[in-house]
């Protein structure tokens, strides 16, 4: 009952907007830090594995996940007819993604298979979807980079999503990278991957992301003068004291 009260939850605040203060705090931390932060609340396995950034320089996104899941392909479920109906998952998801979210795309870990192409690709960019993370592969890879909407994924793939694939549903509960994601939760994506925030902790994790890089700014100036990473990072009592000072001295260079 617990989960389904969840997923409820979860859901109904993925239909609102994001808070505009959280989604600008979690664009200035790293998702290293996202995954520090959210290791230190009890959630350890939340960044995704073979999912990397597409862009060439990566692009930053932050938003809500709207969710597609691919099953394996079978012959009554795949066609170009299906391909073309309104109720094709695939197609509905495109169209159906809020503006500001981010398409995630349960590929089922298979990197040989693209997902989307450039033409797919370009309607999401046109109505105003943030991003694309998928464990599959992305077609036209290069005709989509030239359209500058933001993609993290396996790689090129040139054979179509129904070489392989079926889809089944929306919005629903995915794995992506070997990651849970529900509707809603929150996908921060940089160059270094892409972690799942779980909505309900969005807030502390933002806020508290903050606080981490502020002191690891602090440490990084101190080891660069010489100190010893040993009882600065993580920090001893000394090195929490100089840092309260650095602090209410304005932040000064050292």
């Amino acid at each position: 009952m617990q989960l389904e009260t969840n997923t409820w939850m979860l859901n109904a605040i993925g239909d609102e907007h994001m808070d505009p203060k959280i989604r600008e705090q979690l664009q200035q931390i790293s998702v290293a830090t996202v995954t520090m932060q959210l290791f230190k609340k009890g959630i350890r396995n939340t960044a995704m594995r073979g999912v990397r950034p597409l862009n060439s320089p990566h692009n930053k996104i932050v938003g809500e996940a709207y969710t597609l899941r691919f099953i394996p392909g079978r012959e009554d479920l795949i066609s170009l007819d299906k391909l073309a109906s309104p109720q094709n998952a695939q197609r509905m998801a495109v169209e159906q993604a809020t503006e500001g979210s981010i398409l995630v795309v349960d590929a089922r870990g298979v990197p040989e298979i693209g997902v989307v192409g450039d033409i797919l690709i370009e309607r999401l960019r046109v109505r105003g979807v943030a991003g694309l993370v998928t464990d599959g592969g992305i077609r036209d890879l290069e005709e989509c980079k030239g359209s500058g909407f933001s993609m993290y994924g396996a790689g090129a793939a040139a054979p179509a999503s129904l070489a392989a694939h079926a889809p089944a549903e929306t919005q629903c509960s995915i794995g992506c990278g070997g990651i849970a994601v529900v509707p809603g939760d929150v996908i921060v994506g940089d160059g270094d991957g892409v972690v799942v925030i779980p909505v309900q902790l969005a807030a502390d994790v933002a806020k508290d992301g903050l606080e981490q890089e502020r002191f690891e700014r602090f440490a990084k100036m101190k080891v660069a003068g010489g100190a010893s990473a040993h009882g600065t990072y993580p920090p001893n009592d000394e090195t929490k004291a100089q840092y309260q000072e650095w602090v209410e001295a304005g932040e000064p260079a050292l």
